[in-house]
């Protein structure tokens, strides 16, 4: 034998390099799809659990209002009044909500905009500089 590395051994080490590359990556992207998964089944069971929670309250509510307590006229009035101030309440933080949602997502697609112009700019300097170079 001679202390040269002959060709095959190269080959075989080129393909034990390639091969050790594939497994890694095999092994992180099977990786990052546990976790997704994981995370998937995470929120399906918080979702589930606030339908648990709506659904509790929905039945509370509709036993309280099915179970009317006879009141005086003045405190019927009164709570008429608060409910008629928490439904503007809502309205408006429904309204802000919304607002804000959207301006979020015009505030992304501004920025998706800018950074795409930016790379637009930076392709055709490349290509200018290539037709230069020519």
């Amino acid at each position: 034998m001679t202390d040269f590395v002959i060709p095959e051994q190269i080959f075989i080490l080129l393909i034990l390099i390639i091969v050790c590359a594939v497994i890694i990556i095999v092994v992180s992207q099977w990786k990052k799809v546990s976790d997704s998964k994981n995370a998937v089944k995470m929120l399906e069971k918080e979702i589930e659990l606030k339908k648990m929670t709506m659904v509790e309250k929905d039945i509370e509510s509709k036993r309280l209002m099915d179970n009317p307590i006879p009141l005086p006229q003045d405190q019927q009035d009164s709570l008429s009044a608060i409910r008629q101030s928490t439904t503007e309440v809502r309205n408006e933080v429904g309204y802000l909500h919304s607002q804000i949602n959207e301006r979020l997502a015009r505030l992304e697609a501004q920025t998706e905009q800018k950074k795409l112009e930016k790379m637009l700019k930076e392709i055709e300097a490349k290509e200018a500089k290539l037709k230069k170079s020519k």
